[in-house]
């Protein structure tokens, strides 16, 4: 192939997307005479026309179309790998934007910025706490820790946790008073202490036994925002508890509060980091995502 074939083939691409020889000479800095020249000994060397040209406009002839389908996403590939191995050589800087719950900023995201952040004095952390799912894209997120099961369809999903099981907890007192459930069904006759999301709804209880779900609604109780002073309600007996396990284990541990209705606790998808597939995203970013990825034993 002639060394300047492929040269010629860009500026046949900009002239293309452009559509006008004075725009893309200069966009590429040459003299429209030399755009000129160049695209028609291209021309002459593929023996037809790329171009129809007018003194009011310039549009690809069919021939022309069919080179450039191939041609843009080549050229963009080519470029995008380019732009990539160049990046990598240099030190990652840049800024990272990240949103998460407080469960998933404490046990999975914290101790994966301690060693990036020493290891990495370049990259910059944002992080943003709360439970309510976020938008990253209208926020302006670079990416977003969520559980799998509420991540939408058009989001790059990548496991940073392991699976997790809920646990339905009560102080010991209050089971002596009140029963112990035995069914998801008994919920509703229980005090419970709920969680409002930020939407205003309580979430719901959610339960499954051999790939059988059921979701119930919670009884009566008090309700709170905070997942702390959730544990602490449930431990002085103001009801049964639905939460994630290991935010109770030492309280489990220590007998402070009781598990029921572990039968219908199995487990279900962890954390998962998501972010849009749309953007070319960084070494900070790409090495962000690597630093979280979860590893199973």
């Amino acid at each position: 192939m002639r060394p300047d074939l492929f040269r010629e083939l860009a500026m046949f691409e900009v002239i293309a997307t452009e559509r006008s020889f004075t725009r893309a000479a200069r966009r590429m800095g040459i003299t429209q005479s030399a755009l000129s020249q160049s695209l028609k000994r291209l021309e002459n060397e593929l023996g037809f026309r790329l171009l129809h040209r007018t003194t009011r406009s310039t549009s690809p002839t069919e021939a022309g179309a069919r080179v450039l389908a191939k041609l843009s996403p080549a050229l963009k590939e080519i470029a995008t790998e380019v732009g990539q191995l160049s990046d990598d050589q240099s030190e990652p800087v840049g800024t990272v934007k990240v949103t998460a719950g407080k469960h998933a900023a404490d046990t999975i995201l914290w101790p994966a910025l301690v060693p990036l952040m020493r290891e990495n004095p370049g990259i910059e952390v944002e992080v943003c706490v709360q439970d309510d799912y976020v938008d990253i894209v209208a926020s302006r997120f670079d990416a977003g820790i969520r559980l799998g099961e509420r991540l939408e369809k058009d989001m790059v999903a990548v496991p940073v946790g392991p699976r997790m099981r809920i646990a339905v907890v009560a102080s010991p007192g209050y089971l002596t008073l009140h029963g112990t459930p035995t069914k998801p069904s008994d919920i509703s006759q229980h005090q419970c202490i709920s969680f409002r999301n930020g939407s205003g709804e309580l979430s719901p209880w959610t339960f499954e036994q051999n790939k059988h779900e059921i979701t119930v609604k919670p009884g009566r109780g008090p309700v709170f925002n905070d997942g702390d002073l959730m544990v602490a309600a449930a431990t002085e007996g103001f009801g049964l508890l639905y939460i994630i396990e290991d935010l109770v284990d030492l309280q489990l541990s220590s007998g402070a509060l009781v598990r029921v209705l572990q039968d219908w606790s199995e487990p279900f998808t962890g954390y998962h980091l998501y972010f849009a597939t749309r953007h070319q995203h960084t070494r900070a970013f790409r090495k962000f995502v690597e630093a979280l990825k979860y590893h199973s034993p």
